[in-house]
Protein backbone atom coordinates (compact mmCIF):
# COMPACT_ATOMS: atom_id res chain seq x y z
CA UNK A 1 0.00 0.00 0.00
CA UNK A 2 1.35 3.78 -0.84
CA UNK A 3 1.76 6.10 1.58
CA UNK A 4 -0.65 8.41 -0.43
CA UNK A 5 -3.21 5.69 0.35
CA UNK A 6 -2.09 5.19 3.80
CA UNK A 7 -2.73 8.83 4.04
CA UNK A 8 -5.86 9.07 2.57
CA UNK A 9 -7.01 6.02 5.60
CA UNK A 10 -5.98 8.10 8.24
CA UNK A 11 -7.97 11.16 6.95
CA UNK A 12 -11.10 9.31 6.36
CA UNK A 13 -10.31 7.59 9.66
CA UNK A 14 -9.24 10.84 11.39
CA UNK A 15 -12.85 12.29 10.22
CA UNK A 16 -14.62 9.61 11.03
CA UNK A 17 -14.04 9.73 14.51
CA UNK A 18 -14.21 13.27 14.74
CA UNK A 19 -17.81 12.82 12.87
CA UNK A 20 -18.86 10.38 15.67
CA UNK A 21 -17.61 12.62 18.41
CA UNK A 22 -19.20 15.53 17.29
CA UNK A 23 -22.62 13.52 16.77
CA UNK A 24 -22.51 11.61 20.73
CA UNK A 25 -21.28 15.64 21.82
CA UNK A 26 -24.90 16.63 20.02
CA UNK A 27 -26.51 13.52 21.34
CA UNK A 28 -25.59 14.16 24.94
CA UNK A 29 -26.20 17.65 24.48
CA UNK A 30 -30.05 17.17 23.49
CA UNK A 31 -30.50 14.52 26.18
CA UNK A 32 -29.34 17.04 28.48
CA UNK A 33 -31.89 20.15 27.15
CA UNK A 34 -34.63 17.35 27.02
CA UNK A 35 -34.40 16.24 30.50
CA UNK A 36 -33.50 20.07 32.11
CA UNK A 37 -36.71 21.25 29.44
CA UNK A 38 -39.06 18.38 30.99
CA UNK A 39 -37.84 19.52 34.61
CA UNK A 40 -38.69 22.79 33.93
CA UNK A 41 -41.80 21.91 32.34
CA UNK A 42 -43.41 19.71 35.54
CA UNK A 43 -41.96 22.58 37.82
CA UNK A 44 -44.48 25.25 36.00
CA UNK A 45 -47.44 22.56 36.32
CA UNK A 46 -46.57 21.85 39.80
CA UNK A 47 -46.92 25.49 40.81
CA UNK A 48 -50.64 25.86 39.35
CA UNK A 49 -51.35 23.11 42.03
CA UNK A 50 -53.44 24.95 44.76
CA UNK A 51 -52.90 24.15 48.69
CA UNK A 52 -55.27 24.66 51.09
CA UNK A 53 -55.19 27.84 52.66
CA UNK A 54 -54.88 29.70 49.78
CA UNK A 55 -57.56 32.65 50.21
CA UNK A 56 -56.92 35.74 48.90
CA UNK A 57 -55.22 38.29 50.71
CA UNK A 58 -58.28 40.68 51.55
CA UNK A 59 -60.56 38.27 53.00
CA UNK A 60 -57.73 37.28 55.52
CA UNK A 61 -57.33 40.98 56.32
CA UNK A 62 -61.02 41.43 56.59
CA UNK A 63 -61.28 38.42 59.17
CA UNK A 64 -57.85 37.62 60.27
CA UNK A 65 -59.92 34.76 62.54
CA UNK A 66 -61.49 33.33 59.63
CA UNK A 67 -61.00 29.40 58.85
CA UNK A 68 -58.95 29.03 55.43
CA UNK A 69 -61.69 26.00 53.41
CA UNK A 70 -60.68 22.81 52.15
CA UNK A 71 -60.17 22.58 48.61
CA UNK A 72 -62.20 20.20 46.50
CA UNK A 73 -60.29 18.10 44.38
CA UNK A 74 -61.30 20.00 41.19
CA UNK A 75 -60.69 23.42 43.07
CA UNK A 76 -57.11 21.97 44.22
CA UNK A 77 -56.39 21.33 40.08
CA UNK A 78 -58.62 23.23 38.66
CA UNK A 79 -55.43 25.49 36.97
CA UNK A 80 -53.71 22.46 36.15
CA UNK A 81 -56.72 21.16 34.18
CA UNK A 82 -57.37 24.62 32.40
CA UNK A 83 -53.61 24.37 30.58
CA UNK A 84 -54.73 21.12 29.21
CA UNK A 85 -58.28 19.56 29.79
CA UNK A 86 -56.68 15.93 29.38
CA UNK A 87 -55.64 16.12 32.90
CA UNK A 88 -57.16 13.04 35.23
CA UNK A 89 -55.60 13.36 38.45
CA UNK A 90 -51.88 13.83 40.38
CA UNK A 91 -49.91 10.76 41.31
CA UNK A 92 -47.28 11.19 44.12
CA UNK A 93 -45.44 8.46 46.78
CA UNK A 94 -43.83 10.90 49.31
CA UNK A 95 -40.35 10.17 49.65
CA UNK A 96 -40.13 9.31 46.00
CA UNK A 97 -39.60 11.72 43.30
CA UNK A 98 -42.92 10.82 41.71
CA UNK A 99 -45.27 13.52 41.71
CA UNK A 100 -46.54 13.90 38.33
CA UNK A 101 -50.14 14.68 36.46
CA UNK A 102 -51.98 12.05 35.27
CA UNK A 103 -53.52 12.07 31.54
CA UNK A 104 -55.57 10.42 29.58
CA UNK A 105 -56.51 10.25 25.64
CA UNK A 106 -58.87 7.93 25.10
CA UNK A 107 -58.75 8.15 21.15
CA UNK A 108 -54.88 8.52 21.00
CA UNK A 109 -54.20 5.88 23.81
CA UNK A 110 -50.17 6.34 24.02
CA UNK A 111 -49.75 9.77 23.17
CA UNK A 112 -48.24 11.15 26.73
CA UNK A 113 -46.14 8.17 26.15
CA UNK A 114 -43.85 10.44 23.97
CA UNK A 115 -45.21 14.00 24.28
CA UNK A 116 -44.93 16.91 27.34
CA UNK A 117 -47.66 18.41 29.19
CA UNK A 118 -48.18 21.02 26.60
CA UNK A 119 -48.70 18.44 24.25
CA UNK A 120 -45.23 18.94 22.42
CA UNK A 121 -42.45 15.86 21.88
CA UNK A 122 -40.75 14.41 24.98
CA UNK A 123 -38.98 11.48 25.12
CA UNK A 124 -39.62 11.63 28.76
CA UNK A 125 -43.15 12.16 28.33
CA UNK A 126 -46.69 12.38 31.03
CA UNK A 127 -47.52 9.37 33.23
CA UNK A 128 -51.00 8.31 31.63
CA UNK A 129 -53.84 5.76 32.12
CA UNK A 130 -54.96 3.27 30.40
CA UNK A 131 -57.19 4.52 27.67
CA UNK A 132 -60.15 1.73 28.70
CA UNK A 133 -59.90 2.46 32.44
CA UNK A 134 -62.82 4.69 33.66
CA UNK A 135 -62.61 6.67 37.20
CA UNK A 136 -64.85 5.82 39.69
CA UNK A 137 -66.23 2.95 36.99
CA UNK A 138 -63.33 0.42 36.55
CA UNK A 139 -62.09 -2.11 39.34
CA UNK A 140 -58.37 -1.42 38.51
CA UNK A 141 -56.57 2.21 36.95
CA UNK A 142 -53.81 1.34 35.51
CA UNK A 143 -51.07 4.16 34.86
CA UNK A 144 -47.67 3.89 33.22
CA UNK A 145 -44.77 6.60 33.33
CA UNK A 146 -41.18 6.16 31.83
CA UNK A 147 -38.10 4.70 33.67
CA UNK A 148 -35.58 7.27 32.88
CA UNK A 149 -31.77 7.48 33.86
CA UNK A 150 -32.14 10.25 35.28
CA UNK A 151 -34.57 9.30 38.00
CA UNK A 152 -37.33 10.84 37.39
CA UNK A 153 -40.92 9.73 36.13
CA UNK A 154 -41.80 6.57 37.42
CA UNK A 155 -38.28 5.01 37.99
CA UNK A 156 -38.91 5.05 41.87
CA UNK A 157 -41.09 2.11 41.20
CA UNK A 158 -37.87 0.40 40.64
CA UNK A 159 -37.22 0.80 44.41
CA UNK A 160 -39.86 -1.09 45.52
CA UNK A 161 -37.33 -4.56 44.91
CA UNK A 162 -36.46 -3.90 48.13
CA UNK A 163 -38.89 -4.59 50.85
CA UNK A 164 -36.76 -2.10 53.26
CA UNK A 165 -38.11 0.33 50.52
CA UNK A 166 -41.27 -0.43 50.82
CA UNK A 167 -41.17 -0.07 54.76
CA UNK A 168 -40.81 3.33 54.31
CA UNK A 169 -43.29 3.92 51.18
CA UNK A 170 -46.54 1.89 52.01
CA UNK A 171 -48.74 4.20 50.48
CA UNK A 172 -49.62 5.94 47.13
CA UNK A 173 -51.54 8.83 46.36
CA UNK A 174 -53.75 9.21 43.51
CA UNK A 175 -56.23 12.27 43.45
CA UNK A 176 -58.54 12.45 40.36
CA UNK A 177 -60.53 15.57 39.58
CA UNK A 178 -63.63 14.38 41.47
CA UNK A 179 -62.00 13.04 45.09
CA UNK A 180 -58.70 12.44 46.58
CA UNK A 181 -57.08 9.13 47.18
CA UNK A 182 -54.66 7.40 49.46
CA UNK A 183 -53.80 3.77 48.42
CA UNK A 184 -51.79 0.80 50.18
CA UNK A 185 -49.66 -0.98 47.97
CA UNK A 186 -50.52 -5.03 48.22
CA UNK A 187 -47.86 -6.03 45.76
CA UNK A 188 -44.84 -5.39 43.59
CA UNK A 189 -43.37 -7.35 40.84
CA UNK A 190 -41.56 -7.64 37.86
CA UNK A 191 -42.81 -9.44 34.55
CA UNK A 192 -42.35 -9.11 30.86
CA UNK A 193 -44.32 -7.78 28.49
CA UNK A 194 -44.98 -8.63 25.13
CA UNK A 195 -44.50 -12.25 26.15
CA UNK A 196 -46.82 -15.25 26.67
CA UNK A 197 -44.38 -15.92 29.56
CA UNK A 198 -45.73 -12.72 31.13
CA UNK A 199 -48.58 -11.50 33.54
CA UNK A 200 -50.49 -9.34 31.77
CA UNK A 201 -52.09 -7.37 34.41
CA UNK A 202 -52.94 -4.50 32.70
CA UNK A 203 -55.95 -6.74 30.78
CA UNK A 204 -57.12 -6.13 34.27
CA UNK A 205 -59.86 -3.50 34.60
CA UNK A 206 -63.01 -4.31 35.42
CA UNK A 207 -64.04 -7.50 36.94
CA UNK A 208 -66.86 -9.30 35.02
CA UNK A 209 -67.39 -11.42 38.25
CA UNK A 210 -65.77 -11.77 42.01
CA UNK A 211 -63.48 -14.72 40.72
CA UNK A 212 -61.96 -12.68 38.32
CA UNK A 213 -60.77 -10.02 41.05
CA UNK A 214 -59.85 -13.05 43.21
CA UNK A 215 -57.97 -14.27 40.63
CA UNK A 216 -55.73 -11.12 40.00
CA UNK A 217 -54.94 -10.59 43.13
CA UNK A 218 -53.85 -14.29 43.62
CA UNK A 219 -51.76 -14.13 40.40
CA UNK A 220 -50.57 -10.24 42.29
CA UNK A 221 -49.08 -12.24 45.54
CA UNK A 222 -47.82 -14.92 43.59
CA UNK A 223 -45.42 -12.98 41.80
CA UNK A 224 -45.03 -10.70 44.71
CA UNK A 225 -41.37 -9.86 45.50
CA UNK A 226 -42.04 -10.32 49.10
CA UNK A 227 -45.13 -10.70 51.49
CA UNK A 228 -46.83 -6.79 52.24
CA UNK A 229 -49.36 -9.04 54.18
CA UNK A 230 -52.26 -6.63 52.84
CA UNK A 231 -54.87 -7.98 50.15
CA UNK A 232 -57.81 -6.60 48.71
CA UNK A 233 -61.50 -8.16 48.93
CA UNK A 234 -63.70 -7.80 45.69
CA UNK A 235 -65.09 -4.02 45.57
CA UNK A 236 -62.32 -2.55 46.35
CA UNK A 237 -60.78 0.00 44.06
CA UNK A 238 -57.08 -0.90 42.79
CA UNK A 239 -54.69 0.87 40.98
CA UNK A 240 -51.21 -0.62 39.01
CA UNK A 241 -48.06 1.45 38.40
CA UNK A 242 -46.05 0.01 35.83
CA UNK A 243 -42.60 1.10 34.80
CA UNK A 244 -39.99 -0.70 32.71
CA UNK A 245 -37.30 -2.65 34.45
CA UNK A 246 -34.36 -3.44 32.63
CA UNK A 247 -32.76 -6.74 34.37
CA UNK A 248 -34.60 -8.29 31.04
CA UNK A 249 -35.84 -7.59 27.73
CA UNK A 250 -39.03 -5.76 27.86
CA UNK A 251 -39.38 -5.99 31.68
CA UNK A 252 -42.03 -4.56 33.68
CA UNK A 253 -41.69 -3.38 37.22
CA UNK A 254 -45.24 -3.39 38.45
CA UNK A 255 -46.68 -2.09 41.46
CA UNK A 256 -50.60 -2.50 42.94
CA UNK A 257 -52.39 -1.00 45.64
CA UNK A 258 -55.51 -0.34 46.99
CA UNK A 259 -57.82 2.44 48.01
CA UNK A 260 -58.19 2.70 51.64
CA UNK A 261 -61.20 3.99 53.12
CA UNK A 262 -61.60 7.73 54.41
Amino acid sequence: MSDKVKNRLLIAGAALCAALFLFSGAMLCREYLDQKQSAEAFDEVAELVKEDGELPTLELADDPAQEPEELTAFEKYADVYAQNSDLLGWISIPGTRIDYPVMQTKDNPNFYLKHAFDKSYSSYGVPYMQENCDVGISDNLVLYGHHMNNGSMFSDLCKYESEDFYQEHKTIRFDTLDSFGEYEVIAAFKTVAYSEEGFKYYHFVRAEQEEDFDEFIAKCKELALYDTGVTAEYGDQLITLSTCEYSRTNGRMVVVAKLLEE
